[in-house]
């Protein structure tokens, strides 16, 4: 591994988490790899704002969105300050480890990837196990997400997607809320970038330790497979061929 330097532009979004955050955040700095901390407040009321005014300094930037508009909106606003080389995203609970950074990194700096997905499901770090449904529907997801991009994904819905910031900054992020997953994902595939995946640890929470993502954003997310993918729009275009095929986000080429 290369040496530890400050390159990553670690985005987090934020809604109703005062009794993690601050240990997130605390985590993330504690990384030699993170260079600065984008927090994006989705308009939080449970005394979260108090605690990230507190946090606030040099390396950690607080941004407010005025009120709750959902991950993707958060993310959106974040991507778009993110100003160092390489772009993380990162949740403000304490499911995913920023100790896993560098190997995340690796395949970016090395330029042997564009985005790089860190997978909970292909990986002999530990696990909490949690919800058996839960994860049925995720590997469904992924793998009608791999149909539609022909990628070989499998772990599409993992927070842990770092990418080279130009990449990321050129695409447009259209979902505001979980739906942000499958879109990034066929825009990447449909832009033609280079995809790597590795594995991670992951300690997943309950909905009582205050998981949010529910069966709703899984249809949610079927739809933008079919909405964003290259080959989504082909069917459409196929049903109907006076709609001409439009473009799903910035990019090298199409799929």
């Amino acid at each position: 591994m290369a040496e530890p330097r400050p390159c990553l532009s670690v985005v987090i979004p934020c809604y109703n988490e005062r009794n993690t955050v601050e240990a997130v955040v605390a985590a993330v700095l504690a990384s030699p790899w993170t260079a600065e901390v984008v927090i994006v407040d989705d308009g939080s009321t449970d005394g979260t704002r108090d605690v990230l005014a507190k946090l606030e300094g040099d390396q950690v930037r607080v941004l407010l969105q005025p009120h709750n508009q959902g991950k993707g909106a958060a993310l959106r606003r974040g991507f778009a300050e993110a100003t160092a080389p390489y772009v993380i995203v990162q949740d403000a609970d304490l499911e995913y480890d920023p100790a896993e950074f560098g190997p995340l990194v690796m395949p970016l700096v090395n330029d042997l990837a564009d985005v790089v997905y860190g997978s909970r499901f292909h990986s002999s770090q530990p696990h909490r196990v949690l919800y058996f449904w839960h994860s049925v529907g995720n590997r469904f997801l992924t793998m009608l997400s791999n149909m539609f991009t022909n990628l070989n994904l499998t772990d599409m819905e993992t927070c842990y997607k770092a990418f080279r910031r130009e990449v990321i900054q050129s695409i447009v992020i259209e979902e505001d809320r979980f739906g942000f997953e499958p879109e990034v994902t066929a825009k990447v595939a449909a832009a033609g970038w280079r995809v790597y995946e590795l594995g991670i640890g992951y300690n997943g929470r309950t909905y009582d330790e205050g998981k949010k993502i529910g069966w709703k954003d899984g249809v949610r997310a079927v739809w933008c497979i079919v909405k964003y993918s290259g080959t989504g729009a082909r069917v459409r275009q196929a049903v109907d061929p006076s709609r001409a095929p439009g473009l799903v986000g910035g990019g090298k080429g199409s799929s």
